[in-house]
């Protein structure tokens, strides 16, 4: 397995996290503090001098980086990242599957995959990671915050690569299911196919004109008065693209913030309200015994029950 600068790392895991690091690029700073301002421009310059000053900032040696250091290009940075005020996702994660190898599980509704934006310690990852005493567990794939269901992470480093590429090749076949409405006039099975590109304003995506990049095949499990419970089938992997494909066809999961429209960000940790979208199952044959495995849920959307 190649090794990349991400591998090597002078921090060690903390309490689950990962460091993050950032590259200095060639410029005209004439110190490290004038670049990393330039570079956090909605850090405090104050809390930066102070990070620094603790000796939280490190080169690829583990040496600490002072504030008025003369800029050297050409280097990584390594440094624990913080999010101020993180509320804590009231879900828990159950285990599916382990062995020397990978780890399936269950993952809740609200709790993102990885860390990123404003989510670092209330995440997956990082939850499980410090939990299971797991400090190089890496996911084979993700979910999106507001989905529910399985989802694969690898235990031995060895193995990552061999594991990531099967869902990259597109060989796991993944089934959804989804509560939406019900709406007459659709003759299921249905194959749905569109261009999806990000919108220009903001991170969700959008069905433009032009050869299809993503396809769903969408059937009909049961009515249930005015919605229904639908079982989705990826065929490609794009983006949102369950979401934004059953929203073109006038029936958008139930309680999606993003499709048809955006709404505010205040409604993102209404914990009473998940999005009834579920990561029901995955199969694939495993590359390292040859076997057929399958995962599958044990989690019912509450608008199906």
């Amino acid at each position: 397995m190649a090794i990349t600068v991400s591998d090597i790392t002078p921090l060690p895991v903390r309490e689950g996290v990962a460091p993050s690091r950032v590259h200095l690029p060639h410029g005209p700073w004439p110190t490290l503090i004038d670049f990393l301002i330039d570079r956090f421009p909605f850090t405090a310059p104050q809390v930066i001098r102070e990070r620094l000053a603790r000796g939280e900032i490190v080169d690829q040696d583990g040496v600490s980086q002072k504030a008025d250091a003369t800029y050297q290009p050409n280097q990584w940075l390594w440094y624990y990242r913080e999010v101020p005020d993180e509320a804590r996702v009231p879900f828990e994660i159950d285990i599916l599957y382990r062995d020397e190898r990978i780890l399936v599980i269950d993952k809740p509704h609200f709790l993102a995959s990885i860390p990123g934006g404003r989510y670092l310690r209330e995440t997956a990852l990082t939850r499980l990671r410090q939990q299971l005493e797991l400090p190089r567990l890496s996911p084979a794939h993700r979910l999106d915050r507001e989905t529910a269901g399985v989802m694969l992470l690898t235990i031995d480093p060895a193995c990552r690569g061999a594991y990531q590429s099967l869902f990259q090749s597109r060989n796991v076949q993944k089934t959804y299911e989804a509560v939406a409405p019900w709406r007459d006039g659709f003759d299921f099975p249905i194959l749905h196919e569109s261009c999806l590109t990000p919108k220009a304003t903001h991170f969700t995506m959008q069905e433009v004109p032009g050869e299809p990049n993503s396809r769903t095949s969408i059937q009909m499990l049961r009515r249930m008065g005015d919605l229904a419970l639908y079982q989705l089938s990826p065929v490609t992997g794009r983006k949102h693209q369950l979401r934004v494909h059953l929203s073109s066809l006038g029936i958008p999961i139930c309680n999606d913030l993003f499709y048809p429209d955006l709404q505010p960000s205040a409604s993102f940790d209404d914990f009473e309200r998940p999005l009834q979208l579920l990561a029901r199952r995955i199969w694939f044959v495993d590359p390292y015994t040859g076997q057929e495995r399958v995962f599958e849920s044990r989690r019912t959307l509450a608008m199906a029950m």
